[in-house]
């Protein structure tokens, strides 16, 4: 696997760190330098170094952000039998996720590990009724049959994880920390039953903007990802289909503190992952419906041409007649789901 232990990105400041140059030391060197003791002696003077340039500050709430943290995985504890089929058992569990505690359910086939995993990102549902495990039962399902330890992620504020108060006027980014850490903490565990070097990610609606912001932020970690009918890969555009008609008091909020595009283009370039496409390591699966409503086709189709564009492996798989839901052609797009995973993780 490419990348083991924490994420993390050197920035300037710790390049400057590395070097063990700090303002005093220039100071110091300004007083000795070797041009100024060249001119002492007529020896011929030498460049001094430059300083380390001051790194340009990043806005909080943004992917520039999640790419600098150091990002922490672990604590993968297993709780209560949900069910125990021939092909898999299925528990609550609960991991650590830069210091949040996130919930979750697992999928552990039968039989003689260690097996890959999965991490699965579902779509939105409101957490006030969102209850662990809903939103993708079917691919928890199919994929435990088929020899995957699937570790379904509740997110923060969902079910039984940890609160985050201000995720929403986050744009939600911290659904992208939850998922990094849930991969952090499969790869830690230890389990016997868990291949940590074999990993892949699999998103849906709002769940597959979040696979697009964790290949992002965490490239490598990762063997592959898939989305289903995935969200727009522009926060603006979503605001603009789920959240403005139904007058979501969040809008303003958000709006407030950061603008609208119009205003502060450059705080919405640096959340949509189109802006750092270039950073994607892992190759990557779509299925979107034709006419899907709810997440127009025509946002995969652009997103897709980004990553044609930065030479990224990237298969967009269309369905004539198929909506949101995938419930006409899901087996099909399944079987293609798992053909991808058996190619990268097998």
């Amino acid at each position: 696997m490419r990348l083991r232990g924490t994420i993390r990105v050197i920035t300037v400041l710790a390049l400057a760190a590395a070097t063990g140059c700090t303002a005093g030391d220039r100071a110091d060197d300004a007083r000795t330098s070797p041009s100024a003791s060249a001119r002492a002696t007529g020896a011929s003077p030498t460049a001094t170094p430059s300083p380390a340039p001051t790194p340009t500050p990043v806005d909080p709430v943004s992917l520039p952000a999640l790419i600098q943290r150091e990002h922490k995985g672990s604590g993968l504890k297993l709780g209560t039998v949900l069910a125990r089929t021939s092909a898999y058992t299925s528990y609550e569990v609960t991991y650590e996720a830069n210091g949040l505690t996130i919930s979750g359910l697992m999928n552990i086939p039968v039989g003689k590990g260690p097996f890959p995993a999965l991490v699965l990102a579902h779509g939105y549902i409101d957490p006030a009724v969102y209850t662990t495990g809903r939103g993708l039962n079917r691919e928890q399902d199919l994929l435990a049959r088929n020899g995957y330890v699937v570790l379904h992620t509740d997110y923060r504020n969902h079910a039984r994880s940890a609160k985050d108060p201000d995720n929403d006027r986050s744009l939600r980014l911290g659904y992208t920390e939850d998922v990094i850490g849930a991969a952090m903490a499969l790869r830690s565990s230890g389990r016997p039953e868990i291949d940590g070097d074999r990993l892949g990610l699999l998103g849906r609606s709002m769940g597959g903007g979040v696979v697009y912001s964790t290949l992002v932020v965490a490239p490598g970690l990762f063997d592959a990802a898939v989305a289903f009918a995935p969200v727009s890969s522009h926060p603006e555009e979503n605001i603009d289909q789920f959240q403005r008609p139904n007058g979501d008091p969040l809008v303003a909020e958000i709006e407030k503190e950061h603008g609208t595009p119009g205003a502060n283009p450059k705080f919405w370039r640096e959340v949509s992952p189109l802006t750092y496409v270039d950073r994607v390591t892992e190759p990557l699966l779509i299925h979107h419906g034709i006419v899907d409503e709810t997440c127009p086709i025509a946002w995969t189709r652009e997103t897709v041409a980004a990553f044609e564009k930065a030479g990224k492996d990237v298969q967009l798989r269309t369905y004539q007649g198929e909506g949101h839901t995938f419930y006409g052609q899901w087996p099909r797009s399944m079987n293609t789901t798992m053909a991808f995973f058996e190619r990268h993780l097998r």
